[in-house]
């Protein structure tokens, strides 16, 4: 480090040598300024005129006419040195990181002239891409303008193929973005040049490598795993299965991996990849200038991915995947070659690192894709004159898989494969398989099961990644289902015969030896799918080698598979009970057990995977006993076995981890599985465990973590919509009282899962009002009642996670109030104060979820008697709120509750005074005539759902209508009668819907209601001599007449 003085001396006195001294010496001042100025760029401020101005001496030096390269190469290295950020520290000004960048470009889009050597002219593109990398980086430079992504795409494009052994290519010098690949020209010269040369050199050191690798000196870059010697026959069949399965061959992506197949060495076993890097061991001779070369221009490569990496994360991806077909293989025509793209390097590079790098980039292209990807579909054969995009992504996709399953079989290198098989994971995670013809996850399942058993750790944990990303993708699907069903393998790469210790660790699997649960008695129970078997067996059984022959004990760290092998095991046994659960269900209380066991160990983070191992069976269970469950009640999971299944949990480790304090994630994935149990499971627990159950999470309630406080808040308001606690008023008390205190906690979350519990709490409150009837509500204390319509009434002030569910509650409270709390002064202040609050949140802008809950919430407050609903001054504001929103919500969901809850009053005194009856009426008309205005399509689909509820509302208030409404009602539809009309024959023709209790519509309720309201309103016309009765009921008699004869018509 240089101090500040010392800095500014011998910056001052490197500029005032660059402008006096001879040419000759420039090269080393520049080289000395680079070293001052690196990570000091924030210090040299006020030079930056004199070295990156309009004149400055770098633009000078970097200028494309310099004839002297190295003292170019010195001036893009010291400006790049400038560009590195310094944390903390101000970074270059714009100007200067424009100067920069276009000045990096230019060098970066130079051609090498003969006069320049290889080696000076990578160095000098080394220095140009990292200083690209650092503008990159430490400015958090925003790429926005086409042809300046384009330019940099281009030049990036063009250094990663720098140098490729076999391949020479031009790019042009700006990329644009394309649905097609963009022509690359080819120089089939320079590749026939090359080859020869290689070959030459390959042959003259096989045997010197050989030996090299008997004494296990091979480095990084060799290409040879022992640990596959035996599979070689494998995975070359599975190679030619590839060739002649899938698409097109692609002869241009595949000269690295061709050898496999044929059964000759890899060319990996080429010698000179295994040279370091390293210049000082280089000799002078022809080959030691090759290797050297090869390896600068290795180096090249690599930057320009680094630098493209950077760049994926500075440019929008709407905007990255315009380019999508300039870096991604896809399919090629007849007679068409391939266009070179990031496969390329990854299947023909012979740097080890630089296809990992090449994968890297390509795991960030994918990274997020998924919505992109949606639109390719090639499951329907398309017959048509051109390719439609879907078929041209959908190509591109495939493609994808092969090559990636081509270099997943090619490679060796352990580092390498990590890559390709995280790159695999990222695709599979982004795919629309559901869309595709099925057999792309079939070809990555089987080619992916050798490497579980690889010897690295990380090529076994990221296998275990791309296996939990096919179970979890678009679960479930027909493709992967068929994969699960399929017979363990004898081995566990797939091959060979089973060994009698492997056979011995199948049979330690909990679920070994024994029926499932759905077979019959006595018979031989089925294979358990693979997978599952798999994922239990590096979860909970010892490693095969973890003993020796010595007598002294292994440590406990030896005895298992590695520590996170066996996580990741456990995050795939998850997502396949989560995405499978009819296929896993059959091994219910084995994977209970292997739960329990994890719970069992000592390793938190084991513990945590357990516990939300056990969460996901839980919740499987759920989803399969709700009422619209499709799964038939014989194909579920029995009851019995579910109630022994969570006395298994609670006598066991569960408890102990819920009050495991140290370790918060653990206990918030303790009480999130805590609140998966069945609620008919939990009824037949034994008194103590119930007690138990609910103790632990009222404890947990007053954490002082707010993880742990909002996942316990969170479990009330599941446990009390259970029937058998439900009714218990002491428990509701106890729950209410800890809920409350939640909502008044200093965490978001905490407040968040608060109020949704609240939410439940309050609809448990009107169950037991209708099923219970006065005994509950007579036991309730007034004093919680009162509590809780403060709390709610506060926390609807709340942000709208908090809000939506306040006012949700609220709704409900108001409609339990009994007229006995109704008359008593503090609670008349309380629903005032609630009534406001909610009638503000109805017309607010806040979130459509809060608003909708809110028009909810008024429509339970209509529906109790109690309530002076004609009378009280807040009733006209609810009724105006409702009636603005219902016309002119942008959301239809909105509208469709308010024109609910304006549906809702019995009576027609609860509607007010005339003027105000109208009002509402008119309201309902000018949104019926606005129901199909829009300005987002996606709310046009709610639009029929909306004309039937105003319809309904309509004829609801004609029915409860008195004479003197008739005059205003008949001045409306002389108005608007036409208009509306096709929308109310719209409503009397279609069938009804299904109600939120899930009844069954009845298809004369329709007629029946606008009968009802001929005939209410025939009978009070008269009063007026009949002029109203020409302008309404006529008019609904016309209305009926016409849809009775329509239906006659279409019988």
């Amino acid at each position: 480090m240089v101090d500040e003085q010392s800095l500014n001396f011998l910056l001052s006195y490197c500029i005032s040598a660059l402008r006096q001294c001879s040419s000759w010496t420039h090269v080393e001042i520049l080289q000395a300024l680079a070293a001052l100025v690196y990570n000091n760029g924030p210090k040299c401020q006020k030079y930056l005129p004199e070295l990156l101005g309009k004149a400055g001496l770098l633009l000078q030096f970097s200028d494309p006419a310099q004839p002297d390269v190295e003292l170019r190469r010195a001036a893009v290295r010291s400006m790049a040195n400038l560009c590195l950020s310094v944390p903390g520290q101000p970074y270059l000004d714009e100007s200067y990181r424009i100067v920069c960048f276009q000045t990096f470009l230019s060098v970066l889009q130079s051609s090498k002239t003969t006069d320049v050597d290889d080696i000076t002219f990578c160095m000098l593109l080394q220095s140009a891409l990292k200083g690209v990398q650092s503008l990159l980086n430490g400015g958090k430079m925003k790429l926005m303008q086409t042809d300046q992504i384009g330019a940099l795409l281009a030049v990036l494009k063009k250094c990663m193929f720098h140098g490729l052994p076999g391949l020479s290519i031009e790019v042009p010098t700006v990329l644009y973005p394309a649905p097609l690949p963009q022509y690359d020209k080819r120089s089939p010269v320079k590749q026939e040049q090359s080859e020869p040369a290689t070959s030459k050199q390959a042959g003259s050191r096989r045997k010197k490598c050989k030996g090299k690798q008997k004494k296990g000196e091979l480095g990084e870059e060799g290409r040879e795993d022992s640990g596959h010697a035996g599979n070689e026959s494998v995975l070359g069949a599975d190679m030619l299965k590839l060739h002649l399965g899938d698409v097109q061959s692609s002869p241009g992506l595949e000269p690295r991996v061709s050898d496999v197949c044929a059964g000759k060495d890899p060319p990996s076993s080429q010698p000179w990849k295994r040279f370091s890097s390293s210049e000082s061991e280089y000799s002078d001779t022809e080959g030691g200038i090759q290797s050297k070369v090869r390896s600068y221009q290795a180096n090249v490569r690599q930057g320009a991915l680094a630098c493209f990496l950077s760049t994926i994360k500075s440019i929008e991806k709407r905007v990255l995947y315009g380019y999508w077909s300039a870096f991604v293989p896809d399919a090629p025509g007849i007679g068409s070659p391939q266009s070179v793209s990031l496969m390329t390097i990854a299947l023909k590079d012979p740097s080890p690192k630089t296809r990992a790098c090449a994968l890297q980039v390509l795991s960030a292209f994918l990274e997020g894709s998924k919505q992109f990807l949606s639109v390719a579909e090639d499951a329907n054969d398309h017959k048509r004159a051109f390719t439609p995009f879907s078929v041209t992504m959908a190509s591109s996709i495939r493609e994808l898989h092969r090559c990636l399953l081509l270099a997943l079989v090619a490679e060796s290198s352990s580092q390498t494969l990590t890559q390709i098989v995280k790159c695999l994971a990222n695709l599979v995670s982004n795919a629309p398989y559901s869309r595709l013809k099925p057999g792309l996850l079939t070809r990555v399942w089987n080619q992916i099961k050798p490497y579980i058993s690889h010897k690295d750790v990380n090529v076994r944990v990221s296998s275990l990644t791309l296996l939990g990303a096919i179970v979890s993708v678009q679960a479930p699907l027909p493709e992967v289902q068929l994969l699960l069903q399929q017979p363990s393998p004898s081995g566990p790469s797939g091959s060979g015969s089973a060994t009698p210790g492997r056979e011995q660790r199948r049979r330690a699997v909990p679920w070994a030896g024994q029926s499932p649960q759905d077979s019959p008695a006595g018979s031989a129970p089925p294979e358990p799918c693979w997978l599952l078997s798999l994922c239990v067996s590096l979860i909970i059984l010892p490693r095969e080698d973890s003993c020796s022959d010595s007598d002294s004990f292994p440590s406990l760290g030896s005895v298992y598979e590695p520590c996170p092998l066996r996580l990741e095991a456990l995050q795939v046994l998850a997502l396949l009970v989560k995405g499978y659960f009819p296929m896993a269900q059959s091994y219910f209380l084995g994977l209970g057990e292997v739960a329990c066991r994890c719970m069992e160990e000592m390793d938190p983070s084991i513990q945590l995977h357990g516990a939300k191992l056990l969460e996901e069976l839980g919740t499987g269970v759920l989803q399969q006993h709700k009422p619209d469950s499709p799964t038939a009640p014989e194909q579920r999971v029995p009851v019995s076995l579910v109630v022994t299944f969570w006395t298994m949990m609670l006598n066991g480790p569960l408890p102990g981890t819920l009050q495991n304090s140290p370790h918060a994630t653990l206990q918030t994935s303790a009480c999130d599985a805590l609140s998966s149990i069945l609620p008919e499971a939990f009824s037949l627990l034994q008194g103590d465990q119930q007690i138990l159950c609910v103790t632990l999470l009222l404890g947990l309630n007053h954490s002082e973590n707010p993880l742990v406080k909002a996942a316990a808040a969170r479990a009330l308001g599941v446990y009390i919509l259970f029937p058998c606690l439900r009714q218990d008023v002491m428990f509701v008390a106890d729950t209410a009282n800890a809920i409350l205190d939640s909502l008044h906690d200093k965490s978001p979350n905490v407040r968040a899962k608060a109020a949704w519990s609240l939410g439940n709490l309050t609809d448990t409150l009107i169950i037991n009002m209708e099923t219970m009837g006065p005994s509950f509500q007579e036991e309730l204390s007034d004093l919680l009642l009162l509590k809780l319509l403060r709390s709610a009434t506060e926390a609807s002030k709340d942000r709208d996670k908090v809000k939506s569910n306040a006012v949700r509650a609220l709704g409900n409270v108001l409609h339990f109030l009994q007229p006995c709390h109704v008359a008593k002064p503090r609670f008349r202040e309380a629903i005032e104060e609630s009534l406001q609050a909610l009638v503000a949140t109805v017309g607010s802008e806040a979130t459509m979820k809060v608003r909708w809950n809110a028009c909810y919430a008024l429509g339970n407050v209509f529906k109790n008697p109690a309530l002076p609903l004609g009378e009280a001054p807040w009733a006209r504001q609810a009724f105006s709120a409702l009636s603005s929103v219902v016309k002119s919500c942008k959301n239809f969901k909105v509208r469709i509750k308010s024109a609910m809850a304006l549906s809702i009053p019995s009576h027609r005194e609860c509607y007010g005074s005339t003027e105000q009856f109208c009002q509402i009426w008119s309201a309902l008309v000018v949104a019926l005539r606005r129901s199909e205005d829009t300005e987002d399509f996606l709310e046009f689909k709610y639009s029929s759902s909306l004309r039937t509820q105003i319809c309904r509302a309509l004829l609801h208030l004609l029915q409860l209508a008195r004479s003197t409404d008739l005059p205003l009602i008949g001045g409306s539809l002389l108005e608007h009668g036409q208009a509306i009309r096709p929308y109310v024959l719209q409503y009397l023709s279609c069938p009804g819907e299904q109600s939120e209790a899930g009844a069954l519509p009845d298809p004369g309720e329709r007629e029946r209601g606008l009968q009802g309201a001929i005939e209410h309103l025939s009978s009070i016309e008269r009063e007026l001599q009949g002029k109203a009765r020409l302008r309404v009921s006529l008019y609904l008699e016309d209305v009926l007449t016409h849809h009775t004869n329509a239906s006659v018509t279409e019988a």
